[in-house]
């Protein structure tokens, strides 16, 4: 029997265990080792454990770390039809995204914003995976699109954190369409010679590692993520085999060719920034031009 049963009522209130928000807690618990990690210690970490495991964090957790000096301006983003289906399982999908929201407290799984890397500008685009699982619906796939467009229109270069189950299962082929409509988006970026990078965090798969995801010029990964179309536990009923060690993992992709390069949390925003130093150089004459003007200036 607990000891706290026999507690008179009074005293019983002051230790009855209470619901705690989930940003609230002072320790956080490793999903590597199960130990628990101080909170302060870990937001200095980049929300790395000491075991190395790389925990999911908000789209606003990623710009601070990625954007000059954690400064950046919110993206809208644009409003769609709620449940084009009208779809219902054991609840509705009304209700699920309710409790998404009430959750997160964002209308859908993307957030955007612009600001400067390495004093290149660029526009962020974050999936967060506790948004219905990050998965891909019109909403998503209406933010990537006016992510893309904003990234054309202030001559930024495009930037997706991934982190997505796939697609929305509730919007069915509505859900699906996001997948060519996201692809075209990346074709408009790329035709104003725009970089357009990934990064791939844990996990991504389905529909979102078939499109978007994978068609980077440069695509990064953070060490120890799940990358796949279908989980490895599928894969094995499927054909009752045992996978190897660290199949569909960032290090696995990396090996085989579809990953670019693996990085630490702390590393990615200093490798954007030299990437972005390199595909967004100014041609010569743009250079002397520009150092022209600025000398006319300055002798007026």
């Amino acid at each position: 029997m607990n000891w706290l049963t026999n507690l008179p009522p009074g005293l019983k209130s002051i230790f009855a265990k209470k619901e705690e928000a989930e940003g609230d807690s002072l320790w956080v618990k490793c999903p590597k080792t199960g130990e628990l990690v101080y909170r302060e210690d870990l937001e200095a970490a980049f929300w790395v454990t000491t075991a190395g495991a790389h925990m999911r964090i908000t789209p606003e957790q990623r710009f601070k770390y990625m954007f000059d000096g954690g400064l950046w301006t919110d993206i809208p983003m644009p409003s769609v039809h709620k449940d084009p289906l009208k779809f219902k399982d054991d609840k509705r999908y009304t209700d699920r995204l309710k409790s998404a929201k009430a959750k997160t407290g964002r209308e859908d799984c993307m957030a955007a914003g612009s600001g400067e890397i390495n004093g290149r500008k660029a526009v962020i685009l974050v999936q967060d995976f506790a948004f219905m699982g990050g998965s891909l619906g019109m909403a998503a796939g209406e933010a990537f699109i006016k992510a893309a467009e904003t990234a054309v229109e202030k001559k930024a270069a495009l930037i997706v954190v991934t982190a997505s189950g796939g697609a929305r299962m509730q919007e069915s082929s509505f859900a699906l369409m996001q997948m060519p409509r996201t692809v075209l988006a990346i074709q408009d970026v790329k035709r104003a010679r725009l970089p357009y990078i990934v990064v791939l965090s844990d996990p991504t798969s389905g529909g979102v590692l078939a499109s978007y995801a994978m068609l980077g010029d440069v695509i990064i990964a953070e060490p120890g993520a799940l990358l796949a179309f279908t989980g490895p536990r599928v894969i094995e009923q499927t054909i009752r085999e045992k996978l190897p060690e660290g199949f569909q993992r960032s290090e696995f992709l990396r090996e085989r060719g579809m990953v670019d390069m693996v990085l630490h949390r702390r590393e990615i925003t200093p490798t954007l920034g030299s990437l972005l130093g390199m595909l967004m150089a100014q041609p010569a004459k743009t250079r002397r031009a520009r150092v022209a003007l600025e000398e006319l200036a300055a002798a007026k």
